[in-house]
């Protein structure tokens, strides 16, 4: 059939990363709902509609919009072994031309972490980037007392490369953040975050 594109779909060893979907919506409201105070010290204030029907469904259809544009990659996590809805990640801010580069950013429900998901869908989702997309640089920021997230993208291979003054708001703040990067072919060897 014509005009119909394949969504984009990435399989790790563990997980499957895919577009949210409608049907998503009760699994996703109950995992945020479930993690909010998991998840709220790191992520910008959530608009008091932000678990409802109404809004997820103008995330599924921006997901669609921005994947088809070429815009951003916004994937939900499933776990493959029960289907469950784990957490989410998106590619964003992708930029062609010179550039070719996109940031990351993620999140995991609190029942789900430490235990190398997001390690693996980070991985998974830069690979095919680099692989797929043609990109040649991945970009991640993070608060600097996030421990676990620096963690993840240091696992993963980014590198630091600096603070973000007054980068995001968080709580009602603007608050700095620590940049890292990914390279498709890095010969920087390790960067310490000083």
């Amino acid at each position: 059939m014509l005009g119909l594109r394949r969504r984009t779909v990435i399989e790790t060893s563990r997980l499957t990363l895919r577009l949210p979907q409608h049907s998503d919506y009760r699994a996703w409201a109950g995992l945020r709902e479930a993690s909010a105070g998991f998840l709220t010290p790191w992520e910008p204030a959530w608009s008091p509609d932000h678990l409802s029907r109404r809004a997820f469904t103008g995330r599924v259809a921006w997901a669609a919009r921005v994947e088809a544009d070429g815009s951003a990659l916004p994937l939900f996590l499933i776990r493959r072994a029960d289907r469950a809805l784990i957490g989410a990640i998106t590619l964003d801010h992708i930029r062609r031309g010179p550039a070719q580069a996109g940031t990351i950013g993620y999140w995991i429900g609190q029942p789900h972490a430490r235990n190398g998901y997001m390690r693996e869908a980070i991985e998974g989702l830069c690979h095919h980037a680099f692989a797929k997309m043609d990109l040649s640089r991945i970009e991640a920021a993070c608060l600097p007392d996030n421990a676990a997230s620096r963690g993840a993208l240091e696992k993963c291979g980014f590198k630091y490369e600096g603070v973000a003054q007054a980068y995001l708001q968080i709580g009602g703040r603007w608050r700095n953040h620590v940049l890292y990067a990914l390279l498709r072919h890095d010969r920087r060897g390790r960067t310490g975050a000083g």
